[in-house]
């Protein structure tokens, strides 16, 4: 396979009019560049905007086969590739003098990815990130359910939705989001964009947090889903995000997907028993240049 059949572009517009029913067409598995690239799309007068970032295509036989994109910040984000195609990417990204800071992709692409790219840079790939990727099946609301209620957050949560998001960062070791919430910058969060959900008791606190993101096509990502310590084991991060995923079914959603740490088998136990189902892994390596 020759470099070549890789299309590289700076428009968004352009790509997603030539790869966005490729994307469409498996929303589970490429949630994450749905969701990204309609942020790029819709942010591109922003001085982090689409034009600095950079989107890929893999044509063969007319079709799309593989997309890639890389972020503003140099993110790197993969469809699923072949180690060929993977090693192929790899070397034509190398040879225009990319310096992606780090990749993202299912387990098998992102291994590949990162062992060709240090061949032909030098730079030392460092795991940093794992995750399960699932997707719901037949929701099953939990048994017995916890009193309260779900209720849609509002400006006047914000203050508490930020708390609460941070906490979350705290829990799982994601400092790019945690910083910028430190350093005010709440808009340079992933969280900006989502819709956040509390279950709260029947005296009106909130116990509880899901986000969630919009629809794109057709899929809605459940994200973060987060319980203060001290009100764990209690039915209510089971509750809020079954609540959640029937509204994002309600609204239409044919996919509806969240990620959980392999590393927490309390979670990864919760998803399963209302109904999600595992689809694949992923994983992240950080790029280190200033190595031997």
């Amino acid at each position: 396979m020759l470099p070549d059949d890789w299309q590289l572009t700076e428009d968004v517009d352009d790509f997603l009019a030539r790869a966005g029913n490729f994307l469409r067409s498996r929303p589970a598995l490429h949630n994450t560049p749905l969701t990204d690239i309609e942020k790029l799309r819709t942010r591109r007068a922003d001085a982090h905007g689409a034009e600095a970032a950079v989107f890929g295509r893999l044509e063969s036989g007319g079709e799309v086969r593989a997309v890639f994109y890389r972020t503003p910040r140099g993110r790197l984000s993969l469809t699923p590739l072949s180690d060929e195609q993977a090693g192929t990417l790899a070397a034509h990204l190398a040879g225009l003098g990319h310096s992606p800071s780090d990749v993202i992709a299912d387990h098998d692409t992102a291994t590949a990815f990162a062992k060709t790219w240090q061949r032909h840079t030098g730079a030392a790939p460092v795991p940093f990130w794992r995750t399960h990727l699932y997707r719901l099946g037949t929701l099953t609301p939990p048994q017995p359910r916890p009193e309260g209620r779900s209720r849609a957050a509002g400006e006047k949560d914000h203050e508490q939705v930020v708390r609460w998001c941070r906490e979350f960062c705290v829990d799982v070791g994601e400092n790019v989001s945690m910083d910028a919430i430190d350093a005010g910058s709440w808009a340079d969060t992933r969280f900006t964009d989502k819709h956040f959900t509390f279950w709260e008791t029947p005296d009106g606190i909130p116990v509880s947090m899901t986000g969630s993101t919009s629809m794109v096509g057709g899929m809605v990502r459940v994200d973060p889903v987060y319980t203060p310590a001290r009100l764990r084991g209690r039915g209510y991060a089971g509750a809020v995000t079954a609540e959640v995923s029937r509204a994002a079914l309600a609204a239409g959603a044919t996919d509806v997907v969240l990620f959980a740490d392999p590393t927490n088998p309390t979670s990864n136990a919760l998803y399963q028993r209302i109904g999600y189902v595992h689809v694949a892994d992923f994983t992240g390596y950080r790029f280190s240049y200033g190595g031997p």
